[in-house]
């Protein structure tokens, strides 16, 4: 289910971020957005308002279902309630200490 309900996540990011760079800008703070507008005709669909309103309400719609699933994994994965250490996941049995290890090739007669 974890796995299902991040990729639903994933994809609601992308398509959050998609329609966010849809979005016409309104704001003049770099001289850029501002003027032409959009026509169509008189109660058309895709006019400029209804684009801006659609928009604006697909993102809402888009930031509501993400909130919810960021909320939906981070309970999932705070399952645990008891504190763990990486030290109760350590083998029960060590290695040899190197001085008790026999030689890992052929050992050359002394004389």
């Amino acid at each position: 289910m974890n796995n299902v309900l991040l990729v639903v996540h994933l994809l609601v990011a992308l398509a959050m971020i998609g329609v966010v760079l849809l979005q016409r800008s309104e704001g003049g703070g770099l001289g850029i957005g501002g003027g032409g507008g959009g026509g169509g005709g008189m109660g058309g669909f895709l006019t400029g308002r209804g684009t801006a309103n659609l928009l604006t309400r697909a993102t809402a719609i888009l930031a509501a279902v993400f909130m919810v699933t960021s909320l939906t994994l981070s309970i999932l994965a705070g399952g645990r309630t008891e504190p763990t250490s990486i030290l109760d996941d350590l083998p029960s049995t060590a290695p040899a200490p190197v001085e008790d290890q026999e030689p890992a090739g052929p050992s050359v007669p002394v004389e």
